[in-house]
């Protein structure tokens, strides 16, 4: 009896003792997130797997703004064009068809490195296209008027911001950005969130004057605006900052170095080499110079245009980066350069274009070593890296050990190009163009979504076009097999679908197809030296690649001997 009665307590308190609530279904949280390795520009992270999860979703923040987001399929994830010698926090959460888990407790991790000295105007001489650095007390606020002068030793105005203007964009939170609300269109008035890229003519463009940056505030004065060695004082109207009361004329001055050599240029964000962008060198450079660049990310748009035989050559592919997002829907068209400097407040009447790097008839450009990027970063809208636009259609252009990476029209191109050892990635009509022959030699050729490789518009018919000689079509690993076509046609009568593939590994994601047939190519019948053709295609196996659709010819050696070389394709 004593037993029984003791267990009916035990019962009893049991019932009274309020029991952990159960925990919900879904997807665990990802344990042990930890750093696996740093260098200078990236930071590399892992964590363990998490049942049921199909993929994850990452961010990156540095002084409380998250600078970097995105999705990956596998457990980790390497994010590189990082500042060196700089924290970051990052965490992660799982994600399996529209849900996902709480994000992760935030670590903390430090690129490698020595911090670069500021370029902060001071009693030392600065690069005259050097950002001038605010440090303030706090995170700087922006108020929504007020201007920021520069001014010369007499006191005139050389350059401004007017943060009036800054009604007419929009701040993108991954990188502080400032795009165009609107579409910059010829009756579009110039302001000073615009610029007026200058090599001999000036592109207009939209630009980011203003960044914030911890608790700092970071100036880029207009391209071209100051001169070199010259002294100049910074004004700072209060309402600028919220709660700042302005820097009045003599508080900040600062002067800029003499003008470098004009044939062999140095650039460095830091203020260590001879300009800090390179936009500045590309307009200072003369026929036959080369610029150097040092390793980390450029934030900008760029202008080339009337010069010959200049290479731009950085340090290091993964660490030279040229990012900056453009698009269609901010500015229209290819691109184009006005006469003159538009003055504030007048229509710009030419439009600079949705490309990042516009090159007008420049012969024996080389570009080496470098990333560009343009950041727009959706699916559907143009928005080339470069557009390689030579007038006559015979101007020289090489990519050597380059990355050019966005998502529709990556690459536009006319003229004599050779691209090798390179990366082109983006997804649909992502290299296309007007090229007499662009040749594409032992090149990753990489898919980013489903969608269509090149889109030729070779102006003759007797034209080699584009041809890719021992490259790889690849694609990212969420791209689905049979999604990803060799070309597409423009549908046009007088231009001409000159596209050649020769011994090509051709991933999974390649069409079984091959050719997308609607429209019609021009000439839809291929013969031996026009229309789509292939020679010598093989998956990563090595087994041929063979019953893509009739649109495109299958050549034999005999046929193929024309394009096995460098030499062979174009002649130099």
């Amino acid at each position: 009896m004593q037993r029984l009665l003791v267990l009916l307590v035990a019962l009893l308190i049991a019932a009274c003792v309020k029991q952990p609530d159960p925990q919900p279904e879904g997807l665990s949280v990802p344990e042990n997130v930890r750093l696996h390795t740093a260098s200078e520009n990236s930071l590399t992270f892992q964590w363990d797997a998490v049942d049921g999860a199909e993929g994850y979703a990452w961010r990156l923040t540095k002084a409380g703004v998250q600078v970097r987001e995105g999705n990956v399929s596998k457990r980790n994830v390497a994010i590189d064009a990082l500042d060196k010698a700089t924290s970051y926090r990052f965490s992660v959460c799982a994600t399996s068809g529209g849900a996902s888990s709480a994000y992760s407790a935030e670590i903390e991790a430090t690129t490698a490195g020595e911090p670069d000295p500021e370029p902060t105007p001071g009693a030392e001489t600065v690069c005259v296209d050097a950002p001038i650095v605010i440090q303030l007390g706090a995170a700087p606020v922006l108020g929504s008027a007020g201007i920021i002068r520069i001014l010369d030793a007499s006191g005139s105005e050389v350059d401004r911001i007017d943060l009036a203007d800054m009604a007419t964009v929009s701040v993108r939170s991954s990188d502080g950005a400032m795009i165009p609300k609107a579409q910059i269109a010829a009756d579009t008035r110039f302001n000073s969130f615009m610029d007026a890229l200058h090599c001999g003519r000036w592109r207009i463009v939209h630009c980011t004057p203003l960044r914030i940056e911890g608790n700092k505030l970071i100036i880029t004065p207009h391209n071209e605006a100051l001169d070199f060695n010259k002294t100049y004082s910074l004004t700072m109207e209060a309402g600028v900052v919220e709660g700042h009361g302005g820097i009045a004329r003599g508080e900040m001055e600062f002067t800029t170095k003499a003008a470098p050599s004009k044939t062999t240029i140095r650039v460095a964000t830091a203020g260590s080499g001879d300009f800090c962008t390179l936009q500045r060198a590309l307009g200072h450079a003369a026929n036959g110079a080369t610029i150097s660049v040092a390793a980390g990310t450029y934030c900008e748009l760029l202008y080339l245009r009337d010069k010959k035989d200049i290479t731009i050559k950085g340090d290091s592919r993964e660490d030279v980066r040229v990012v900056y997002p453009n698009n269609e829907s901010y500015e229209g068209g290819s691109g184009a350069a006005a006469a003159s400097r538009p003055a504030i407040g007048s229509p710009i009447g030419t439009g600079g274009g949705r490309g990042l790097f516009l090159v007008e008839n420049c012969d024996n450009l080389r570009l080496e070593n470098l990333t560009i990027e343009n950041s727009f970063g959706e699916q559907k809208g143009q928005a080339e890296t470069i557009y390689f636009n030579s007038g006559n259609n015979t101007h020289r252009l090489t990519i050597e050990n380059c990355s050019l990476i966005s998502w529709q029209d990556t690459f536009l191109a006319k003229g004599r190009v050779w691209v090798h050892n390179s990366l082109i990635a983006g997804h649909v009509d992502y290299i296309w163009g007007y090229s007499e022959v662009c040749l594409f030699e032992e090149c990753e050729i990489r898919s980013r979504a489903g969608g269509y490789i090149i889109q030729a518009r070779v102006p003759k018919a007797t034209d080699k076009g584009f041809v890719f000689l021992n490259c790889s079509l690849a694609a990212e690993e969420s791209v689905a097999a049979g999604s990803v076509y060799l070309a597409r046609s423009a549908g046009q009568g007088e231009v001409f679908d000159n596209v050649v593939y020769v011994n090509c590994t051709m991933s999974p994601a390649i069409s079984a197809s091959g050719w997308y047939s609607n429209p019609a190519p021009n000439p839809s019948a291929p013969t031996a030296t026009g229309g789509w053709r292939e020679f010598g295609s093989k998956d990563a196996a090595g087994k041929p690649v063979t019953g893509h659709n009739a649109y495109g010819k299958e050549l034999s050696a005999t046929e193929a001997q024309g394009y096995l070389s460098k030499e062979s394709v174009l002649g130099w």
